[in-house]
């Protein structure tokens, strides 16, 4: 190996048979890079000498363990937009910089949260219960247009979730972590450390911010026992965001009507979760922004990432590692 070519380190899945085990593409940058496949097994011994390592395993925590040995890294780039499971003391405190995969997810998402929304104003779920017993019930649903949601993170995916369902007519309001007025995506965005004096007024709640110490456990039993009785809590974030035993006790005795879940503290949900019992709870497999085709499109961020690298151009999507997001006028939490 020649020590004048860079090292780019891949961490795949330890299965070889999963469908993501190598991510596409890796020749295009072959013939001006070394490239090291990897995987938590044996990241220890293969991250030494790596000039960047690419997280083609984006929920794995394997580099933590293996960071005494990251002797010459430089560059990180996660293929995922949340970087809560990658970040941690010794890799916030160097001069690794980190880069992650905004901008793939956010369309996805938001037509999640818009379907979402739709499903349970619409009753789909009992369209669905009622045809397996052949029963005909003709019921009424509700209006969406006129109603009112509230986005907790004004990042990216924030702002693409607020833009769908303003444009079917519901009133948005972002939460983050700057008040202001006159947004253009939100018009009004209240500070999230005042959730509960706001948070009663709307009949959605979507949940798309960033995991860090700010948003751990942001919505707890306070917050939920504020919500609008009957009132929609969709969460695309993360699930420690959400305090999941507060949860279900609101789910069950109110006052939430109902929530639409992809992201929980444990996954895959474990069979004894009391959520997986409330008939007032969708659940999907942390699926939302996972469209096909997304993982070429994830491959093809990263190989553009590599060729800027390379080329000693600036990076796109360069993650702020003490905020944990990629801060800008269109990320910011």
């Amino acid at each position: 190996m020649s020590e004048s070519r860079p090292v780019i380190t891949v961490l795949r899945p330890s299965d070889p048979d999963s469908p993501a085990h190598e991510p596409p593409g890796l020749e295009q940058i072959s013939d001006r890079a070394d490239i090291r496949l990897t995987d938590a097994d044996h990241i220890v011994e293969d991250i030494a000498g790596s000039d960047a390592l690419f997280l083609w395993d984006f929920f794995s925590g394997a580099l933590q363990k293996a960071w005494p040995s990251a002797d010459r890294l430089k560059w990180i780039h996660v293929a995922a937009a949340g970087v809560d499971k990658l970040l941690f003391d010794e890799l916030n405190d160097s001069d690794v910089m980190v880069t992650n995969a905004q901008g793939i997810f956010d369309r996805p998402i938001a037509e999640w949260v818009l379907g979402a929304v739709l499903a349970e104003a619409k009753d789909f779920a009992g369209n669905y219960r009622l045809k397996t017993t052949k029963t005909w019930d003709h019921r009424e649903t509700k209006r969406v247009q006129g109603s009112r949601a509230m986005v907790i993170g004004t990042g990216a995916i924030g702002r693409e979730i607020a833009r769908l369902l303003s444009a079917v007519g519901i009133e948005v309001t972002g939460a983050g972590r700057t008040e202001r007025e006159n947004d253009e995506d939100f018009g009004v965005v209240v500070p999230s450390e005042t959730l509960e004096e706001h948070i009663g007024d709307y009949d959605i709640i979507v949940n798309a911010a960033p995991l860090t110490p700010a948003t751990t456990g942001l919505i707890g039993a306070t917050t939920l026992a504020a919500m609008k009785p009957g009132a929609h809590l969709i969460n695309i974030g993360r699930g420690a965001s959400v305090d999941q035993q507060a949860l279900v006790a609101a789910l069950h005795d109110g006052p939430l009507g109902f929530a639409s879940l992809d992201v929980f503290d444990e996954e895959p949900l474990p069979q004894d979760s009391d959520l997986w019992g409330l008939e007032n709870v969708m659940i999907a497999a942390h699926m939302s922004g996972d469209v096909h085709g997304w993982r070429d499109s994830l491959a093809e961020l990263f190989i553009d990432n590599a060729q800027r690298w390379l080329d000693g151009k600036d990076l796109v999507n360069v993650v702020d590692k003490d905020k944990g997001y990629v801060p800008g006028k269109r990320s910011a939490s």
